[in-house]
């Protein structure tokens, strides 16, 4: 969409007080490097961090290259990373992608977006976070379950998919502040705007925000 200057003044109003409240907001994920990002994007889907965070631990010890993940056997993967959910097709792409990354970069993640989609198992979503938190690279603003509910309710979109979602966000929001912003909504929304129950009084954004689908 081709946003007005009083949407865009509204949510600069949004990203500085999102800024104030969570300063420091960073990426939940635990990782040393873009690789270990990316298997750990992978095993999030449909997944809390935390679990993820708990397997990444030990997989990342045993097998800390894209090569190792990639010849480890594809049952003794599943078992590795059984408790995140989905876990035989995570090791199958899991693997199909460490061979990509083997085959054709050498071992090492490209930080370019054409060629992480072409990776199996990387969309949009997981290639927009390794390239803005690994590279510090802003190729769009990250929309998972979080971003799409609040961003939702403060009447930053009307949209459903995370796609038209993320294309309303970046029209919105200066490409500077894309990276940053998903960590803190996502923070936010653990935090106060959470899905059953938001925790309007006293949220830093109550005296702006519309509450579009909000029943207290």
């Amino acid at each position: 969409m081709a946003a007005s200057t009083p949407e865009k003044r509204y949510a600069a109003q949004v990203v500085r007080a999102l800024q104030r409240a969570y300063p420091a907001a960073a990426c939940a994920l635990h990782h040393d490097g873009p690789l270990q990002l990316l298997i750990a994007t992978i095993l999030s889907a449909q997944c809390t961090d935390q679990r993820v965070n708990m397997v990444t631990a030990t997989l990342f010890r045993r097998y800390p290259t894209a090569a190792d993940l990639a010849a480890v056997p594809l049952e003794k993967l599943e078992q590795e990373i059984k408790s995140t959910g989905f876990f035989r097709n995570k090791a199958r792409n899991i693997q199909a992608c460490c061979r990509q990354l083997v085959d054709l970069h050498g071992g090492q993640v490209p930080a370019d977006m054409d060629l992480l989609v072409a990776l199996p198992g990387v969309g949009r979503k997981t290639a927009n976070v390794v390239l803005g938190t690994a590279f510090g690279k802003p190729t769009g603003v990250v929309v998972d379950t979080h971003v799409t509910r609040i961003a939702r309710r403060l009447g930053l979109t009307r949209e459903k998919t995370a796609e038209k979602i993320e294309a309303d966000l970046m029209a919105l929001l200066p490409r500077r502040a894309w990276i940053d912003f998903s960590h803190r909504v996502i923070h936010h929304g653990r935090q106060v705007c959470k899905a059953r129950k938001p925790l309007c009084a006293g949220c830093i954004l109550d005296d702006i925000c519309p509450r579009v689908g909000v029943v207290i």
